[in-house]
């Protein structure tokens, strides 16, 4: 009789305890301070050690306040125990914001070799190759997801970058151009209109950077660069007018104030030429009356125009 009541009270004390771990549990996903809900669920696991749900929304909490290394802990737990394609992947996630990227990179392979429709898993392992510079398997990844879901501009951006990264600039340029096609916005004219820049397309890439402006007035980084191309296309005034421009964004801007330089030199406004380098001058560095080019060495024009740059910058600074 005995043996039949202690059996029949420890039966008992697992509900009760069962139910107040339920009750704590609910609490937690109701709860919107995260705090709040990594304290709940951590007394959820006390009670019931076994409640895997506790251990994934608590990771979830955990990697949402920024303790990356505690969610991975908690979906750790549940991968030893009962291994899924979620809890990988959002393992990996956590990884990638420690920037362990072969770790990341090894999570969401996992994730998607668990289940082969978790697209996003398969997105984020391409993002991660592209980080780790395994170009190619980005690309395949990329081609993947493109197939899967065709309608996503920030894809055939990132397979594009991809292609350029291994000199495939065709391949690139059909991307961005896919990418307008799916969503014909600011963002997506203004990128394909840098990569014009980039392969010196100066035309075609103030066309498409006056589309994003037309769209978009407030991206001042397209204003800098429909600024270089009026430059190079010998357009002066309009130039110093995109310039002027990005700079009411940015008054430190100093490649925009570099960009003035260039444009007023050319235009044999020999003072303002001046005026706007000891601006850019004066913010690149705080000792005075420095003259070798290795002053300019972080801006865009050295690293992206050298020549135009060198050809014209020389002859202003002996003046």
């Amino acid at each position: 009789m005995k043996r039949t009541t202690t059996i029949v009270l420890l039966t008992l004390s697992h509900f009760v305890i069962y139910g107040q771990a339920n009750k704590f549990f609910r609490k937690a996903i109701r709860a919107t301070d995260l705090n709040e809900k990594v304290s709940l669920f951590t007394k959820v696991i006390e009670l019931d050690a076994k409640n895997l749900d506790a251990y994934f929304y608590r990771g979830i909490a955990k990697n949402d306040l920024g303790d990356y290394h505690g969610a991975i802990v908690d979906y750790s737990k549940i991968i030893v125990l009962k291994p899924d394609a979620d809890t990988y992947y959002n393992r990996g996630n956590s990884r990638y914001s420690l920037k362990d990227f072969v770790g990341a990179k090894n999570d969401y392979s996992k994730s998607f070799e668990i289940d082969s429709t978790f697209v996003d898993a398969l997105y984020s392992l391409a993002c991660v190759k592209y980080d780790l510079e395994d170009y190619k398997d980005a690309i395949e990844d990329f081609s993947k997801v493109i197939e899967a879901v065709p309608n996503q501009p920030k894809t055939y951006t990132l397979r594009a970058a991809a292609y350029i990264a291994i000199n495939e600039h065709k391949k690139a340029l059909k991307d961005y151009s896919l990418a307008i096609i799916a969503e014909p916005s600011s963002h997506n004219f203004y990128n394909r209109g840098v990569f014009y820049m980039d392969i010196n397309y100066y035309q075609k890439a103030n066309t498409d950077l006056s589309t994003a402006l037309r769209i978009n007035r407030n991206n001042a980084f397209a204003y800098f660069y429909r600024g270089v191309s009026h430059l190079l296309l010998g357009k002066y005034n309009n130039a110093v007018s995109d310039f002027s421009t990005a700079l009411k964004f940015d008054s430190a801007d100093f490649d925009a104030l570099l960009g003035l330089t260039l444009s007023y030199y050319k235009m044999g406004d020999l003072p303002n030429a001046k005026l706007n380098l000891q601006k850019a001058k004066a913010i690149l560095s705080t000792e005075k009356n420095i003259e070798t080019f290795d002053l300019f060495a972080n801006t865009y024009w050295f690293q992206n125009r050298y020549f135009y740059f060198n050809n014209n910058m020389n002859a202003l600074l002996k003046l």
